[in-house]
């Protein structure tokens, strides 16, 4: 039972900042409501073919500038129709960085092939590009390059590596739709661009995913192998009409929370405990469906990663430890390592996210935020060593 002291946070008893939790998601998103009703009332929403996904792979491609956009069930499907689309197989090899979602690792196995695992930038928690000639042999085919927790990856260099050793890039951006790297769009700088709309994406139908290119025969190959009387990994009707209003509203909505999360790191500046991840990418504005921090424990006397998430879930503000390194998850036998990933390992043990709903908030709820930080900080030791367990609906954060 909370008590009624606002000072002591609530994991001991005290009064939440935000007892009413985090905010929900999918919210009001303008349009989505009306479009959804228009496809009930025309009987569109359960057509095998109709008028939607047709408009909402025009919208996508047109908004990415890339010639073609494949609409699919999800990201992680998206990522295996872009490896098959560019002939990934057995014997061959894939970089990617060993911080990453591990559905990108599962795939490349699913496609035979072997993922190779190099270490992240120190500042941007990212792939760093630099290590990609230690990582290349006769066998790379690919890279994947992910944009993680509004960290980006200097897309330009990558572009130039792989052109240079004959290599292609699949881009995943399903956590930064409509963000902006180096002057281009997130997700249209590689061979292939990937996109998730998941139940906890900024651009959300549930579920389902979107690669873009501009390249036929990779359009060829997947729609080859995709078709199989119908389409193995569809976007339905409905998710695409419920998807078209939140495209055409994500530039306002990705502005806003760029305009939130600025005021926050202003009002953490003063916790070196916690330090957003930092970009030295030209022409940069990030997406944020998370924004990832690297936590130093010893800065909050100690307090644990896991007990500083659980402390800010149970004031109702949605921090999370980020996912779990690639390397620590999965067999040695099943990759190669690069190094000693030494960057990667602290990610695993020190990153944490906050998921996005609240960066659509009121200046207020951002202020909200960075009291809870000062509020478990201001008790880290007692919240160190109390028994007390609090339940975090969180966990581990998802792509």
């Amino acid at each position: 039972m909370n008590s009624d002291n606002p000072d002591q946070p609530a994991l001991l008893g005290g009064t939440p900042i935000r007892p009413q939790g985090p905010p929900l998601w999918p919210t009001d998103i303008p349009g989505v409501a009306e479009a959804i009703i228009g496809a009930v009332e025309d009987g569109s929403w359960g057509k095998y073919h109709g008028p939607h996904v047709e408009k909402l792979s025009k919208q996508l491609s047109d908004y990415q500038q890339r010639e073609h956009a494949v609409l699919t069930c999800s990201g992680t499907a998206a990522i295996e129709l872009a490896l098959r689309g560019l002939k990934v197989g057995a014997g061959d090899e894939v970089i990617l960085a060993a911080y990453d979602f591990k559905g990108n690792y599962q795939d490349v196995l699913i496609v035979g092939a072997t993922p190779v695992l190099v270490d992240v930038d120190p500042l941007s928690g990212n792939l760093d590009p630099t290590l990609l000639s230690a990582a290349i042999s006769d066998a790379t085919k690919a890279i994947i390059v992910s944009h993680l927790h509004g960290g980006m990856v200097p897309m330009r260099e990558v572009m130039e590596f792989a052109r240079a050793h004959n290599m292609s890039v699949i881009e995943d951006a399903c956590q930064m739709p409509g963000a902006r790297i180096e002057g281009a769009w997130a997700g249209s700088w590689g061979d292939v661009g990937v996109f998730s709309f998941g139940g906890s994406k900024t651009l959300t139908a549930g579920r389902g995913g979107a690669l873009v290119t501009s390249r036929s025969d990779i359009v060829q190959r997947i729609t080859l192998y995709n078709q199989r009387g119908n389409l193995a990994y569809p976007l339905s009707e409905l998710q695409a009409a419920a998807l078209i209003p939140q495209l055409e509203h994500l530039d306002t909505a990705n502005a806003a929370r760029a305009v939130n999360v600025a005021t926050l790191c202003q009002l953490l500046a003063d916790f070196p405990g916690l330090v957003p991840l930092q970009n030295a990418v030209a022409d940069c504005e990030p997406g944020y469906y998370k924004l990832g921090f690297w936590y130093h424990p010893e800065e909050f006397d100690g307090l644990s990663r896991e007990r500083f998430s659980q402390a800010m879930r149970a004031e109702g503000i949605a921090f999370d430890p980020g996912f779990e390194a690639l390397h620590k998850i999965h067999s040695a036998r099943r990759y190669r390592a690069v190094g000693d990933l030494q960057t990667a390992n602290t990610a695993h043990e020190c990153m944490l996210t906050l998921h996005h709903p609240v960066l659509l908030g009121t200046t207020a709820d951002i202020e909200e935020i960075a009291r809870a930080v000062h509020k478990v900080k201001t008790h880290a030791s007692a919240l160190k060593t109390h028994p007390e367990q609090f339940e975090s609906p969180g966990g581990r954060s998802s792509r």
